[in-house]
């Protein structure tokens, strides 16, 4: 009797860590493929150079719904931009606006600070 208690509870703690995992795995994803708003916003590299493009980069992403901000950094190469935005905007919706105006978006890792 002891044996198929053991058994179930072992299941058990299986499916739960299995669902654990999934979560997981749901949580990073919305996280990795969308900027959250907040502070923080999200960090991009891109290659533009010149501070005309950088311009034009930042007024396409601000006619974006949900983008309250974009701040450049013009003092590094390759060259980002910051993103803060008041709601779930999906990165590649960044990274395709960004392509219009003629140059690319890469998302940098998360939590950078």
């Amino acid at each position: 009797m002891f044996v198929k208690h053991k058994s179930l509870t072992l299941k058990y703690l299986n499916s739960t860590r299995t669902v654990l995992l999934i979560l997981k795995d749901k949580i990073m994803s919305i996280l990795t493929d969308n900027v959250i708003p907040g502070n923080h916003g999200k960090i991009f590299g891109t290659n533009a150079i010149e501070d005309l493009d950088l311009l034009e980069i930042k007024s396409s992403l601000l006619e974006l719904d949900g983008i309250k901000d974009v701040l450049l950094n013009t003092d590094i190469f390759p060259r980002e931009f910051t993103v803060h935005t008041s709601k779930m905007i999906p990165i590649s919706a960044i990274e395709n606006r960004v392509k219009l105006v003629g140059f690319h978006a890469i998302p940098k890792g998360l939590f950078e600070l």
